[in-house]
């Protein structure tokens, strides 16, 4: 995905053209954005190619991180053009040629994570995709695709764990007991269980967003951030909490748990940082809570038709201009859940503490502080999309109010994060308190009601091919 997306999104129908042929013929591309010693941070972008007497260029440079890059027989390279202007550029490169020096695999798993290093390598008019803000636009775009994935790969990550610890945990015997009959690991995968839910109808609610967004309806790049940053974070909550259960058996070779403890901590961390999606998202929060706007209703998309628009997002600026329809109608169709009341109340007071006792310039440029403000946010977010998705599905309801009980709960954590930064003002602390205070409503009935009907039968509906 993300090696053809400065292709599809290039003007270059020859490269286009060439992309599709390779595609029929097998061939994988990769994504040469990063460098060794600036990350993701491509203003500091030192690969360069120099304009030559004759009408090419020569493209110099090393790229670091780059998935495929050992076999992609088209590399979407970014660099900046020495000509004077320091324009951004992205250019194709490929594996083969005699230019391009392949230096090692920068991680210890089968796949293969490059760093490659150009020298002189030759460049013409056909190879250049895309110069200037275009180039800079395909970049963030094409991430803004890529990123979308990552979700759904958490999701499967850690429903294959909650599948296997289950069934251990529910057949083995410990102090006479089933491991699932002792309320301590109940709850723990209730809990996972029920975040797992969240995190299905949230990703299955904004894919619609995404695949129906155009020039005048962007809310997609509020959604999909909140996916890279919120759906990620949960899977790793569920992985913590499912081994907390199994314990050592986590660590046996002969599981799917035991490399999916460790390759669960890496989704948050590709396609821009949780840090780095969070304050994304802080620039849409003015707009969704105080300036709402009319847009028709997105029905479910499953059709297959092309979304042209994810290959033509156009300028990536302009996001303090985006705006939203209102959250609140459709908290206000669940209220009559207990814990979407609870988690209503709190949004009320959050919004009140942005609009009263809001950060000042100091709190806003420190992460300590603008961090766990835009976590609040996001799960305000998650909760919106998954009611939505609740209402098109047709979700049990008393799994709803379930999981908002965790919900409330977290929205509870970074209230106190905020409480006990030490530059957060006494008005910001006494808000806090008062989100602190509200806690979810128990139901010991409907939690074990959810727990016999959709929870413990998972006993035994999976285990791995000896």
């Amino acid at each position: 995905i993300l090696g053809l997306g400065p292709i599809w999104m290039s003007q270059n129908e020859k490269a286009k053209e060439k992309a599709a042929r390779l595609l029929k013929e097998g061939a994988i591309f990769a994504y040469g954005l990063s460098e060794k010693d600036h990350g993701a941070d491509i203003y500091s972008t030192e690969t360069s190619l120099t304009p030559m007497p004759d009408g090419t260029w020569v493209a110099n440079g090393e790229k670091y991180y780059i998935g495929n890059g050992n076999e992609a027989e088209m590399v979407s390279t970014l660099g900046k053009i020495k000509d004077g202007t320091d324009d951004y550029t992205f250019f194709a490169t490929n594996f083969r040629h005699k230019a391009y020096e392949l230096k090692k695999n920068v991680v210890s798993h089968q796949e293969y994570v490059s760093n490659f290093a150009l020298h002189d390598y030759p460049i013409t008019e056909d190879d250049i995709l895309s110069r200037g803000s275009h180039a800079w636009d395909c970049a963030l775009n094409t991430v803004n695709v890529g990123k979308f994935n990552i979700g759904p790969a958490s999701i499967g990550v850690a429903e294959h764990c909650f599948y296997e610890a289950i069934t251990h945990a529910s057949n083995r015997i410990l102090y006479g007991m089933p491991v699932t009959d002792m309320p301590h690991a109940r709850k723990n995968f209730m809990d996972a269980w029920l975040r797992l839910v969240g995190m299905k109808l949230y990703q299955r609610r904004a894919s619609d967003y995404f695949r129906n967004a155009s020039q005048n309806d962007r809310r997609y790049l509020l959604y999909n951030a909140t996916s890279k940053m919120k759906v990620t974070l949960q899977a790793e909550d569920v992985i913590d909490l499912l081994w907390e259960v199994i314990s050592a058996k986590g660590f046996e070779k002969d599981t799917y748990f035991h490399m999916a403890a460790a390759d669960i901590r890496g989704p948050s961390k590709l396609e821009g940082t949780v840090h780095v999606n969070i304050q994304l998202i802080r620039k849409f929060m003015q707009n969704y809570f105080f300036n709402p706007a009319e847009y028709s209703p997105v029905s479910p998309d499953f059709s297959d038709k092309d979304d042209l628009f994810l290959f033509n997002q156009g300028p990536t600026r302009g996001l303090g201009k985006i705006v939203f329809h209102d959250y609140k109608p459709v908290f206000e169709a669940n209220k009559g859940l207990p814990n979407v009341a609870a988690f209503m109340k709190q949004i009320d007071i959050f919004k009140e503490m942005l609009e009263k006792a809001g950060p000042n310039e100091a709190q806003d440029m420190d992460p300590s502080w603008s961090l766990p403000l835009g976590e609040m946010f996001s799960i305000v977010v998650y909760g919106q999309l998954i009611l939505e998705q609740v209402g098109i599905g047709r979700v049990d309801l008393d799994i709803v109010n379930q999981m908002f009980d965790f919900m409330v709960r977290d929205f509870a954590q970074f209230a106190m994060q905020i409480y006990g930064n030490h530059s957060s003002k006494d008005a910001q602390r006494d808000y806090c308190v008062k989100i602190m205070l509200i806690k979810a409503v128990p139901s010991p009935e409907q939690y074990n009601s959810v727990w016999e009907r959709y929870v413990s039968v998972l006993n035994g509906e999976y285990a791995m091919n000896e």
